[in-house]
């Protein structure tokens, strides 16, 4: 890696412009836009620099720039550059595919309707794009059946005139054949802005109009054109109650919100028109590269907006330090005034919500689909195994977590991953006596301490044998390679305690503290600090996580196990036996106190007399009422 200082410039103007940096290769690893470029620039090689800008400034070998008059100059060279290069260390958009649009041809004499992914031509009205084709698809058959404009191509529509025969979409009704002029030129271009205002505007006026012209048909005996003006109406009706406005008409904006993970970063965008959401669309941003001081927001608003006209109105979920600049370049873009906002309130606070909300699915979607990716998973067992010096990739990692309110009740978990994915046949739960006065660090001893002496005692059991014998090797006989404890150094202390004196010293072992995130080896003061977007602490968490929630749902189970014992007991008279058939048959006590003395009854074991008894103590028993008999869960007096 290059020394920043060998090719630190100097002399470096107080203008405004535009950076790049350049690798080995004269390739361009990042752009940057500055008010000032010797500031800037400067800022580089100093000796504080964040993580991913030294890494950048070191990746780098020369740096060159361009001066410009205006900050929005700079803001639009940037973008136009960053396009250009796409540069490693600026924002990656991923998964960002061509989205298809439906567009009208309304500068042609005979207006189209067709589905285009092609870049945006003058002249063509556009709407969308849809993430979805097939929903795009089920709206262009039925715009065809309302609005029967055109859609063949050109060269069909000469054809169709020159043999005076019009195609299969006349003869079903999808066009109203201009070409052989069963409607006027005058006629067709009128369905055609019919179309855009539909598409632009509300459906409800339109509908009003067909419904006054098929009236005023019916009042002329023209009963033909009265049902078709009735197929259209009910076509209408039909779209517009599944694109149903929910939103205020007066809202026309384009709405984006971001949803950060560790790793990656979701985007979502959603068109809105006369409120209505007529479009949508999310990207994935890698956040390995990223430069702690880029704005996703920016970036984002230069690649959507580059190309396409930007609406009136855009709204964000938090404002990027650059906002004026690209206020003034959306505004020239457009030719209007172009307001950027973050709303604060009403409205539009839940608008942008939703749409920080989708793209957080996004993110849950593409996330689930690579967490099963084998190669991304070998990536993080081996950031693991560098960060960590372990001398082998940790194939397999189990991870120990406790839980407990107030020191009762207290269970522990151990979730297996194995080549990166969760390995559930040899999850295990552990109940721990609460008599012991357990704490944390306690609980872990003990619990390292009962799995592994299994190990010990297990380990030489021979697998042939027990294949032999027709039963499995038993599972606690596979170390691990690591071992994750929930915690900072007391926990995995704890846990080092277990192991010295169980004689265990070819298992590597570190404590996940939740605070930072900084993991912690064995009887050392100072924690490593993994990488904050790399993919091992990404998958560290995912395990840390899976243990926790396998954690307390034991913990729930157990706690809802014991009130329900406890209740049951202070009826007199019943038994084990009997508590079970009601259990059997009623499944909680929520539900027993439920039951009629009728109900209860006619348990097996139960009589009559059991059966007052038992309403009388649940009924009167006013605590159990602070309880979810569920989850165990401490309710709202």
């Amino acid at each position: 890696m290059a020394d920043p200082q060998s090719y630190r410039p100097s002399n470096l103007p107080n203008d405004p412009g535009v950076y790049r940096f350049f690798d080995d290769t004269d390739k361009v690893i990042y752009v940057g836009k500055a008010k000032n470029i010797k500031n800037r620039l400067n800022s580089y090689f100093g000796s504080n620099l964040p993580t991913k800008t030294r890494r950048m400034v070191h990746t780098a070998v020369r740096v060159d720039w361009t001066l410009v008059k205006t900050e929005v100059e700079a803001l639009q060279l940037e973008f136009t550059w960053i396009k250009q290069y796409n540069p490693d260390f600026n924002v990656q958009f991923k998964d960002d595919k061509s989205y298809p649009y439906l567009a009208i041809d309304v500068k042609s004499k005979f207006p189209r309707l067709f589905i285009s992914r092609a870049k945006k031509i003058p002249g063509i009205k556009y709407f969308g794009p849809y993430s979805h084709a097939w929903a795009l698809r089920s709206t262009y058959e039925t715009l065809m059946k309302i609005y029967p404009v055109r859609t063949c191509s050109d060269a069909n529509f000469k054809t169709a005139q020159r043999t005076k025969r019009q195609c299969l979409m006349g003869d079903i009704g999808k066009c109203a054949a201009p070409c052989v002029e069963w409607v006027t030129e005058d006629e067709h271009k009128k369905l055609a802005t019919d179309l855009v205002n539909f598409l632009e505007k509300s459906p409800e006026d339109i509908a009003t109009r067909i419904e006054e012209e098929m009236q005023t048909a019916a009042d002329n005996e023209e009963f033909e054109k009265a049902a078709r003006l009735r197929d259209q109406l009910n076509a209408i009706n039909k779209a517009f109650e599944s694109t149903d406005r929910f939103l205020n008409e007066k809202i026309d904006a384009d709405v984006l919100a971001i949803h950060e993970d560790i790793t990656h970063a979701s985007l979502s965008q959603f068109n809105i028109q006369a409120g209505r959401i007529t479009g949508s669309r999310s990207w994935i941003i890698d956040r390995a590269n990223i430069l702690e001081d880029e704005s996703i927001i920016s970036a984002m608003l230069g690649k959507i907006y580059s190309e396409t006209t930007p609406p009136a109105e855009i709204m964000v979920d938090q404002l990027p330090p650059d906002s004026a600049e690209l206020s003034q370049w959306l505004s020239e873009k457009r030719g209007k005034t172009v307001v950027l906002t973050q709303p604060q309130r009403g409205e539009k606070v839940e608008i942008v919500e939703m749409v920080k909300r989708n793209a957080h699915q996004a993110l849950i979607q593409y996330l689930s689909k690579r967490a099963n990716d084998a190669a991304v998973s070998g990536n993080a067992l081996t950031q693991i195994a560098e960060q960590l010096e372990l001398a082998e990739l940790p194939l397999r990692i189990e991870c120990f977590d406790i839980s407990n309110i107030q020191g009762t009740n207290m269970v522990a978990s151990m979730v297996v991953f194995e080549d990166g994915q969760p390995k559930k046949s040899d999850y295990r739960r552990f109940s721990i006596n609460d008599d012991a006065g357990f704490d944390d660090t306690r609980a872990i001893h003990h619990v390292i301490t009962r799995r592994f002496k299994r190990y010990l005692a297990e380990k030489d059991i021979d697998g042939a044998q027990a294949d032999l014998d027709g039963a499995q090797k038993p599972r606690f006989a596979y170390p691990p390679q690591l071992v994750i404890v929930d915690g900072g150094k007391g926990q995995v202390n704890a846990a080092a305690r277990a192991f010295t004196e169980l004689g265990i010293t070819d298992v590597a072992l570190v404590g996940l503290a939740k605070r930072l995130e900084e993991v912690y080896l064995p009887n050392t003061s100072e924690p490593i600090i993994f990488p904050r977007h790399g993919e091992a602490l990404y998958l560290f968490q995912r395990i840390r996580d899976e243990a926790h929630r396998f954690a307390i749902t034991f913990h729930r189970s157990k706690r809802s196990k014991m009130m329900l014992e406890s209740l049951l007991d202070e009826v007199p008279g019943l038994g084990e036996v009997r508590r079970k058939s009601l259990l059997e048959v009623f499944g909680s006590v929520t539900a027993i106190r439920k039951a009629t003395v009728s109900e209860l009854a006619a348990v097996p074991g139960i009589g009559e007399k059991m059966a007052e008894s038992i309403d009388i103590i649940l009924r009167s028993n006013s605590s159990s009422d602070k309880y979810d008999m569920q989850t165990g869960e401490i309710l709202d007096a």
